[in-house]
């Protein structure tokens, strides 16, 4: 049984907070006991999450203005049953690192075959589009494990 989930992407400002948010709300009222987390591989520590981010975030409900962005480490990784990259090569580097995971670690858009792209520094429609493959990820994970 999956109990603690860790999200990750590489600054924990962009994708990975959004997902987090997103994750926790689908699971407050079936599964609160589960922690969510997120985290970056190349975290822009202490920063808060991107304002179009936040906005868009806002728009569903989820106020994520109090993130702020923490680097993966060991520590955190303790405890975590399952990690949720949202690329290929950020899965790798994660297993790289941290080769007894490997069995933990799995994209976020895993059940459908994507990737999810960065939308840092671009414009809104970037960040759009990586929410809607973020929750559609978080909806398919969601199905495999508590449906």
């Amino acid at each position: 049984m999956v109990k603690s989930i860790l999200i990750v992407c590489i600054g924990n400002i962009c994708r990975s907070p959004m997902a987090e948010a997103l994750l926790i709300n689908q699971l407050k009222k079936d599964h609160p006991e589960v922690v969510v987390k997120s985290a970056g591989l190349a975290a822009m520590i202490d920063q808060p999450a991107d304002q179009i981010a936040q906005d868009l975030m806002m728009l569903r409900g989820l106020d994520i203005s109090s993130h702020r962005a923490r680097q993966v480490t060991s520590e955190i990784l303790a405890n975590i049953d399952l990690i949720l990259p949202m690329t290929t090569r950020q899965q790798e580097q994660i297993v790289s690192k941290f080769p007894s995971l490997f069995s933990k670690v799995h994209r976020l858009g895993k059940w459908d075959g994507y990737d999810i792209p960065d939308p840092y520094r671009r414009p809104r429609g970037a960040f759009e589009h990586c929410l809607v493959l973020v929750e559609q990820g978080i909806t398919s994970w969601y199905q495999r494990l508590w449906n």
